[in-house]
């Protein structure tokens, strides 16, 4: 999924309209997200339970995560109140086009020893607020949704991660993105989209983004956008 802007501001932010958000669902994908926003400093606007409409909501951090139990650490700015017992709605800026909202419900109680610090469990769900130029959709099975790239000295299959009308997202191991670089132009593209369809494309590489996966470590995003789409569909 995804990396967060390490300049995100400190003023609040806006709570995301369900309307046009999609869900994240996966629990990677979650601790990922959650891993980023530590890793950027980045700040949350917590809007607790039963705060006026008048209210300021409070600012806090993530200052750690642990995916396999699954639980992070929220900071909040020395000083600030505690959060009050019941659900409460967090926004982040998961990167400079994407917000990031999902709700806990619970008492808050403390973490030992660190009065300023709770201790919370991972989210069941998220929502992301994407504000692509074209809608994405996400892809389903790793294994059915890849890009076949070939290359002067070689050919790379890359799991497909979205697909939108504008292009596509792709995740890739460092060797493979070493290949890579913004502005290239890659030619006849295999894009296998589900167990019966591909279809041929040119690409030009438009972003190349390091972030670390819980399940496969270090990875680069790679982002495309379409030059050509074959008028041929072909089916496997």
């Amino acid at each position: 999924m995804t990396d967060s802007s390490s300049s995100s501001p400190a003023a609040p932010l806006e709570r995301i309209a369900h309307k046009n958000a999609h869900d994240m669902r996966d629990p990677f994908d979650i601790g990922e997200a959650l891993a980023a926003l530590a890793a950027a400093g980045a700040m949350l606007t917590v809007y607790p339970a039963g705060a006026a409409a008048s209210a300021a909501p409070l600012l806090a951090r993530i200052v750690a995560v642990a995916a396999d139990v699954p639980r992070f650490t929220l900071e909040l700015p020395g000083g600030a109140a505690v959060i009050a017992a019941g659900p409460a709605t967090f926004v982040a800026l998961l990167a400079r086009d994407a917000r990031l909202q999902f709700e806990l419900d619970g008492d808050w109680g403390a973490a030992a020893g660190a009065p300023h610090q709770l201790s919370l469990p991972f989210p069941d769900t998220c929502l992301v607020l994407n504000r692509r130029a074209t809608p994405r959709a996400d892809t389903a099975l790793a294994d059915q949704f890849a890009a076949t790239i070939t290359l002067p000295d070689r050919q790379i299959e890359l799991p497909l991660c979205d697909f939108a009308t504008g292009g596509i997202g792709m995740h890739a191991p460092p060797e493979a993105a070493r290949r890579l670089h913004v502005g290239q132009k890659l030619k006849n593209v295999r894009l296998q989209l589900g167990p019966a369809l591909a279809i041929v494309a040119d690409l030009e590489v438009r972003m190349l983004r390091p972030f670390r996966s819980y399940l496969l470590g270090e990875q680069v995003q790679v982002g495309c956008r379409y030059d050509r789409i074959g008028m041929e569909m072909r089916r496997s």
